[in-house]
């Protein structure tokens, strides 16, 4: 462990009172398989604590600030903005990678880049920060590092629907009508099924897209064609 956490304290404006507590945050569990006598237990605990503080954090957060949402519209935003490559991009900027405890294998496996890892061991600093400090200061960092312009911009650019939501409110406001989706073909045996699907403005395809089901080929194909688009 470092023989100092004033850096990483400093860059997030927070004194611990219990270093121990942010020792934890750092300790992947593939470093206790190969230091099996290690005094201290890995981030798994806090993790699960901090996913639950930051999932209460975040719907706060979206009640308070944009009070003509629609609930459904607060899952999506919440979703989109709790997701494994936001925490991980979160934590990057924090340079958490770099106090992280790693077994032989993860380090290196690249696993102090790695999303999850990552992801986690953000989770694990937000529920670090509310047993040591209380809810408002955990508040108060994850607007900081995690909110900060982000959810805003998940919010004004509709980044948090589903690609067929957005391809729909597009060629709505465009064309004034609606995209058609249409089975173009499947494959494979039934419990394996692959299905390729056609997204149409009237009789123009726009994108084709796979997928095992229905439903996740037509996102496909609207993922690809709001790429065309673009």
């Amino acid at each position: 462990m470092p023989s100092t956490w004033s850096p990483l304290e400093k860059k997030i404006k927070i004194r611990f009172h219990d270093q121990q507590l942010l020792n934890n945050v750092f300790i992947h569990r593939s470093y206790l398989n190969e230091h099996r006598h290690y005094q201290f237990p890995s981030n798994e605990k806090l993790e699960f604590l901090g996913d639950s503080v930051l999932s209460l954090i975040t719907s706060i957060y979206l009640y308070r600030n944009y009070v003509d949402l629609h609930e459904g519209e607060y899952t999506d935003i919440k979703a989109a903005i709790v997701r494994t490559e936001s925490l991980a991009v979160a934590a990057a900027q924090l340079q958490l990678g770099k106090y992280l405890w790693l077994s032989h294998g993860e380090e290196q496996g690249d696993g102090r880049r790695n999303k999850n890892i990552l992801a986690d061991c953000f989770e694990a600093l937000v529920a670090a920060v509310f047993l040591d400090q209380g809810f408002e200061t955990a508040y108060d960092f994850v607007v900081r590092h995690l909110f900060a312009a982000k959810l805003k911009l998940i919010v004004t650019t509709n980044a948090y629907l589903s690609p067929k939501s957005r391809l729909q409110q597009n060629i709505q406001s465009r064309h004034k009508t609606l995209p058609l989706y249409r089975l173009m073909h499947e494959t494979g045996p039934d419990h394996q099924k692959r299905f390729v699907i056609g997204v149409y403005l009237e009789e123009k395809l726009l994108a084709r897209g796979t997928g095992h089901s229905k439903k996740e080929a037509e996102e496909d194909a609207a993922k690809n064609a709001l790429e065309k688009i673009r």
